[in-house]
């Protein structure tokens, strides 16, 4: 092993080894990681400082660093960055590439393009902890198709018919930060303890990323390879799973009739079952009540607490529905907002209009990204109720669109507000609000019972 790529950790940023069970996604990163990162930050930045013509001026990149330990049970950090950095894949201090492919000429034809693509994913070589091997091709062979925003919108919104199969890795997957850094862990035999991937540079146009902000793999290239690696570890395991069953207990019911029920949902729960093994209020409410069709009209974010609607039968819910689609329903969020400094749009305008279309990001979901050409329109007033002493504003939000993250994208894009929500760990600096919690509640609704035609009327303040 290259001793100049496993970097020592000092003595006051270490941890007990025996405490640490590596999560890599757990947010925000171990001490350890946060340590590393800021070390890493600084080689960073000093770099840009002597190379005015990087790209990182223009345009940042995602970096990495996986503390592990060797088999004396020393501790030490691997760091990495995403893809190419200044046109190269080595930079001094930062693991190598898993494959790096030689210099093909173009493909004249789509054919002769797939072929080089397969030649080059079936060098791409993950090891994991059993000592088994898999190229990309192998590990994303059973994967859902993750189609480009260029190519939704043909055919009519369907999938083009070549690319109806998953028959290539997604561009660019085998080079991010963690499969890059485990790669090397395993090559080596070193023990990865805890991961920390983290933005340095100009945030991209379409994305939302921010220096010094950490993120979580991605879950389109890098999470399948994840999956892999750490297969038969209880690594990829949600931490919130044991978490959502004592929130589950914090869920109040507002109102509730024989056909719909209103709940104020805490934050940390899901609105509807997902992928993570975590119980959502659908789930919680529909055993308790012996329910099996209860099922939210609308959602919120994880990270959103408030008010939810919820059918108990498919007539009601498809009653509701055809009123969210008329925009017949009348909902107001309140949030605390970071504000950037004179960037910031919310330093001096009292109220406004935010119309940024928003598309998915297909390779990173549930992310958003803000994209003019292909993206849905997405609307939100806003209006500020109180300026605050430590740089933060309290304000409303009326959604007039129900985009996935419309409030939270809204409010951090440049375009947009330019204020991230307090504690939003997609968009913002993290956990860093009140009770360590993204600090957006839906905090009022209105609409017409869908059966006795009451006018129903709900408020509950935030507390924020």
């Amino acid at each position: 092993m290259d001793k100049k790529l496993l970097h020592r950790i000092s003595p006051d940023d270490c941890t007990p080894l025996s405490s640490v069970r590596f999560q890599p996604f757990a947010l925000p990163p171990h001490p350890m990681a946060q340590a590393a990162a800021r070390e890493v930050t600084d080689k960073v930045r000093a770099y840009m400082r002597a190379h005015k013509e990087s790209e990182l001026h223009q345009c940042g990149k995602m970096f990495g660093v996986l503390i592990v330990k060797n088999h004396a049970e020393e501790p030490g950090y691997l760091a990495a960055f995403s893809a190419r950095l200044d046109g190269s894949y080595h930079h001094e201090g930062f693991v190598p590439p898993v494959y790096e492919a030689p210099e093909q000429p173009i493909g004249t034809s789509k054919e002769e393009s797939q072929r080089l693509q397969r030649l080059l994913f079936a060098n791409y070589r993950f090891t994991n902890i059993y000592g088994e091997t898999l190229n990309l091709q192998e590990i994303f062979a059973h994967e859902k198709a993750i189609l480009p925003p260029e190519e939704w919108f043909k055919s009519s919104h369907k999938p083009p018919i070549g690319l109806q199969q998953a028959s290539l890795p997604p561009s660019g997957a085998g080079d991010c930060c963690a499969p890059k850094l485990l790669q090397y862990a395993f090559s080596q035999g070193l023990q990865p303890l805890a991961m920390a991937e983290f933005w340095i540079g100009a945030s991209p146009r379409n994305e939302l990323r921010r220096e010094g902000c950490f993120y979580t793999p991605c879950s389109g290239k890098c999470v399948p390879i994840l999956r892999h690696m750490l297969r038969g570890t209880d690594a990829l395991a949600s931490p919130n799973q044991q978490h959502s069953q004592v929130l589950c207990a914090l869920i109040e019911t507002v109102y509730e009739d024989a056909y719909l029920q209103v709940v104020n949902k805490p934050a940390g729960l899901l609105s509807v079952p997902g992928k993570t093994g975590e119980v959502s209020v659908a789930e919680y409410l529909s055993g308790r009540q012996k329910n099996p069709y209860l099922r939210p009209v609308h959602r919120l974010d994880q990270d959103t607490s408030g008010l939810l609607v919820l059918a108990k039968s498919p007539e009601t819910y498809t009653t509701l529905q055809a009123y969210f689609q008329r925009r017949d329903i009348l909902k107001r969020y309140e949030a605390v907002l970071e504000v950037q400094g004179a960037d910031s749009r919310i330093t001096d305008a009292a109220e406004g209009i935010i119309t940024l279309p928003l598309l998915p990001n297909p390779y990173d979901r549930p992310r958003q990204m803000v994209d003019k050409e292909h993206g849905k329109p997405a609307i939100t007033e806003f209006c500020v109720r109180e300026r605050r002493a430590n740089d933060t504003v309290f304000v409303d939000f009326y959604p007039r669109t129900g985009r996935t993250h419309q409030l939270r994208v809204h409010a951090a894009h440049p375009e947009g507000l330019n204020a991230p929500i307090v504690g939003d760990r997609l968009y913002g600096h993290g956990f860093t609000g009140k009770n360590g919690r993204m600090l957006l509640h839906a905090t009022e609704i209105q609409f017409v019972h869908p059966v006795t035609k009451e006018e129903m009327h709900f408020c509950i303040p935030s507390g924020f």
